[in-house]
């Protein structure tokens, strides 16, 4: 039998595919959209199984999920597409952060987040506002404060250079080189933060992921910092919708298909694998980076220069949740990181958040905390209960009021597919672009200018694929609205800085001729 024939062939239900797939869709075009999971849509965003919890009599079921995600102001096109479609879901702000410390039985806190967006010094300095809480005082040694100016040093030197706009990767450089030189407790505030947009040790994450990930999320305005919370799990909330619009629109999504192997086929591609077989006049790969290094250097006539490419890394996570008894005795923030000797890495309370959760609170008291665990590998390679043990642990020591409360937990882990972005040069790294005519990636992790990071560069390089198909069939492609401009002070020290730093290469290649 020849194989079935589609318009443009989509490899990837997530985030970055639906996107692509539903600005094709609203151009007349029909994509088909293959995804391999057999259940749900999403990628990193998909529904895990639900949790079914009974206490006093009654059963509670609360929505299973890859973890809490937040959207941050930056994130101005996934916002603009929600917006367009009528999907925008009523998002509940962020109010505040605290970053906990562990230090065997010592345990300190300090709010953070609420001191860093609403500073009334103007970025990049309005890290200074930090310093206006006694509460992050009590964090500090007099070894932190001889340590400032290094750590200043580095906040500049993030301004001088935007890794992902001028394909900039440092070879070499990672974050733990970076740190080098600082204070312990401000190694451990400014990796904590990274921690939970880079998914890895210091000595593994790129000193340019780094920085890239201080430009968009804080250091050149402060409001770029505020963000809010989805009311409900992502693919209630967020995959679900999009997935409507695209039937709605013409489009068709096919559960259960996973692609093995791509090919040249006339001048299209054709896909297949078990029990699919399908060709198609474009193609685009929304997978995630190690399923798209595997299905290109799987494929005859992609290996071989898939395999001189350097596509990101891809982490392994696990989600810890419970449910107490009973609520902290201090309100305190929704929301945190950990640092110092604890495992966990990041905390959400969800009786404040989702909509769950918040009528289990309403009706019985109770709480309900999500945790996610990072890393090391060495330490996600232990067994489930040990694990949870350890999670359980560290949860007790923020709040030991709930030791004798739990009521319930439960440990989701996540195959290595969270995305460790770096950036890298054109001719190693792929880009929305790619060497194969009629072959287009999207997706989190692909080499863009953007300086956007995870959903809103999913979202924004969805949108890109999608244009470079219109723009082969002669439509209008959608436009793209660019990112905030930094604050005045930050502009102005960003121009200061670059111009050193010309000056510092032109001065080098005078010495070297």
């Amino acid at each position: 039998m020849p194989p079935a024939k589609a318009e443009v062939i989509v490899v990837g239900g997530g985030l970055a595919g639906l996107t692509a797939a539903l600005h094709l869709a609203e151009r007349g075009l029909r994509p088909l959209v293959l995804e391999a999971d057999p259940e749900h849509l999403g990628g990193r965003l998909k529904a895990t199984p639900n949790v079914t919890l009974e206490h006093q009599g009654q059963t509670w079921t609360f929505a299973g999920e890859h973890g809490v995600h937040a959207i941050w102001s930056p994130y101005r096109n996934l916002q603009a597409l929600w917006v367009r479609h009528g999907i925008r879901p009523v998002l509940v702000p962020a109010q505040e952060e605290t970053w906990i410390l562990g230090n065997g039985r010592r345990v300190r806190r300090a709010p953070i987040g609420s001191a860093i967006r609403g500073s009334w010094i103007p970025a990049p300095l309005h890290y200074l506002g930090l310093f206006a809480r006694p509460r992050f005082w009590a964090m500090l040694t007099p070894h932190d404060a001889l340590a400032l100016l290094p750590v200043f040093a580095t906040l500049m030197s993030a301004l001088s250079i935007d890794p992902l706009a001028e394909d900039q990767p440092l070879h070499g450089l990672s974050l733990a080189d970076v740190c080098r030189g600082w204070s312990p407790h401000l190694t451990a505030l400014f990796t904590g933060l990274a921690r939970n947009a880079l998914p890895a040790n210091p000595e593994h994450v790129p000193a340019s992921s780094f920085f890239a990930f201080l430009r968009f999320y804080t250091l050149r305005r402060r409001d770029a910092w505020v963000f809010s919370y989805l009311p409900r799990a992502s693919p209630r909330a967020m995959i679900d919708p999009l997935a409507a619009q695209l039937a709605a629109h013409g489009g068709e999504v096919r559960l259960g298909a996973e692609v093995t192997r791509i090919a040249r086929h006339g001048d299209g591609w054709r896909v297949q694998g078990e029990g699919l077989d399908l060709t198609g006049d474009a193609l685009i790969l929304a997978v995630d980076a190690p399923s798209a290094e595997k299905l290109l250097c799987a494929s005859p006539d992609t290996a071989e220069i898939a395999a001189g490419l350097r596509l990101p890394s891809g982490w392994a996570t696990a989600v810890v949740r419970f449910w107490f008894g009973g609520q902290p005795t201090r309100r305190g923030a929704e929301a945190g990181m950990f640092s110092g000797d604890f495992v966990l890495d990041n905390f959400f309370w969800l009786h404040r958040i989702y909509d769950d959760a918040i009528r289990w609170g309403c009706a019985t008291g109770g709480s309900a905390l999500e945790a996610h665990i990072y890393g090391p590998p060495e330490l996600l390679e232990i067994p489930d209960a040990a694990l949870l043990a350890r999670a359980r642990v560290d949860v007790l020591r923020a709040w030991p009021e709930l030791r004798e409360r739990v009521l319930h937990q439960t440990l989701t882990r996540h195959p290595a597919t969270h995305t460790l972005l770096r950036a890298g040069r054109p001719e190693e790294h792929l880009g929305v672009e790619t060497p194969w005519a009629g072959l287009h990636c999207c997706g989190d992790w692909v080499r863009d200018s953007t300086p956007a990071m995870f959903m809103e560069r999913a979202c924004v390089t969805g949108i890109r694929a999608a244009n470079a198909v219109l723009r082969a069939r002669d439509l209008a492609p959608w436009p793209l609205l660019d990112h905030y401009r930094p604050e005045l002070l930050a502009w102005a020290v960003e121009l200061a800085m670059q111009r050193v730093r010309r000056a510092l290469r032109a001065r080098v290649r005078r010495r070297q001729a």
